[in-house]
């Protein structure tokens, strides 16, 4: 039996150092492949912290420790066999884990940068809003004016105003208007 494993571990190391010369000088992937890798990582890591991860890893650890008592193998060969695949699990969950970790630094990279177009976006929204402002309380001025420079003599004798003043009374309140929706707007960009 022993020699059975030296035969078999002599293939292996023989088959592993000929797959890792062949398929990893340099470490060269595809962006396919690439993201083929992220998305099984990104899977492996979502089913390790399920319910099913806990199941399935409870009824493995149950049939490890049975198959001493049914005499298959020997408690140490079952330890041995428990230890290496337990060690390798964790070592494939660390990179997992650091795999979600950096896409998620990423994305948040990405966001910070979106917040910050906004918030620029914002800032040059409140300077329009500003000049607008202005410019609304300049012609309010103005229609002010105007009205103030129309005398009584404009009303006509059967008590109707006369065309300029029923402008200068639409202009007015297109104005006041303009001011509500200026002050809504600033209300809702602070």
């Amino acid at each position: 039996m022993l020699k059975e494993r030296e035969i078999f571990t002599a293939g292996f190391k023989e088959r592993i150092s000929g797959y890792v010369h062949n398929n990893l000088p340099g470490v060269q992937f595809s962006e396919r492949q690439k993201a083929k890798l992220e998305k099984s990582a990104e899977k492996a890591t979502k089913w390790i912290g399920s319910t099913s991860s806990l199941i399935a890893h409870t009824l493995f650890f149950i049939i490890s420790f049975s198959l001493p008592i049914t005499g298959i193998i020997t408690f140490e060969e079952m330890l041995l066999i428990l230890t290496t695949v337990v060690s390798l699990e964790a070592i494939y969950l660390a990179i997992f884990i650091q795999m979600s970790v950096n896409k998620n630094i990423k994305d948040i990279e990405i966001i910070q940068e979106d917040v910050g177009e906004i918030q620029e976006d914002i800032e040059g929204i409140e300077g329009d809003i500003d000049e607008i402002q202005k410019d609304v309380d300049e012609i309010q001025e103005d229609v002010d004016e105007i009205q103030g420079d129309l005398d009584v003599d404009t009303i006509k004798e059967n008590g109707e105003t006369d065309k300029e003043t029923v402008t200068l009374d639409v202009i007015n309140a297109l104005l006041l208007q303009l001011q509500a929706e200026i002050e809504t707007l600033k209300k809702i960009h602070h």
